[in-house]
């Protein structure tokens, strides 16, 4: 599998991201909200991910994108952990939202160390919810 983040892992409907936000389960993990879905899959890739910083922390459009950037870049070099589970359900897809809400621009190495902490739990979640 390649490293790569393209537009299609990107999830951009806007039915989707409602469907996502008033359907789907959610956790907490200090500084993520992430909100997850399962849902059957219309062609695209097996995992579609949103980011969110909120305006409201972080005045600075400046400041929002380069949280943003790290986040997509940790997910890009770690999607692997959840892609490898569900590349193999040509029928499911799975939908995330991160949401930033800490208050200051955590390092590089805590956002990839809690990143893949969510990865592994939405994997845990998936295992409990097939049994």
């Amino acid at each position: 599998m390649r490293n790569t983040f393209k537009k299609a892992e990107r999830l951009n409907s806007k039915l989707l991201i409602s469907k996502l936000f008033t359907n789907g389960s959610s956790f907490f993990l200090h500084p993520f909200n992430v909100t997850f879905l399962e849902t059957e899959r219309n062609g695209g890739p097996p995992v579609q991910i949103m980011i969110s910083v909120s305006k409201r922390n972080f005045a600075s459009s400046v400041s929002r994108n380069q949280i943003k950037r790290l986040i997509r870049e940790t997910y890009r070099k770690n999607k692997y952990i959840v892609w490898d589970d569900f590349k193999d359900k040509p029928q499911t897809q799975l939908l995330i939202g991160i949401v930033y809400l800490a208050k200051t621009i955590e390092t590089y190495s805590e956002i990839e160390r809690k990143l893949i902490l969510i990865l592994h739990r939405l994997i845990d979640k998936d295992e409990a919810s097939n049994r």
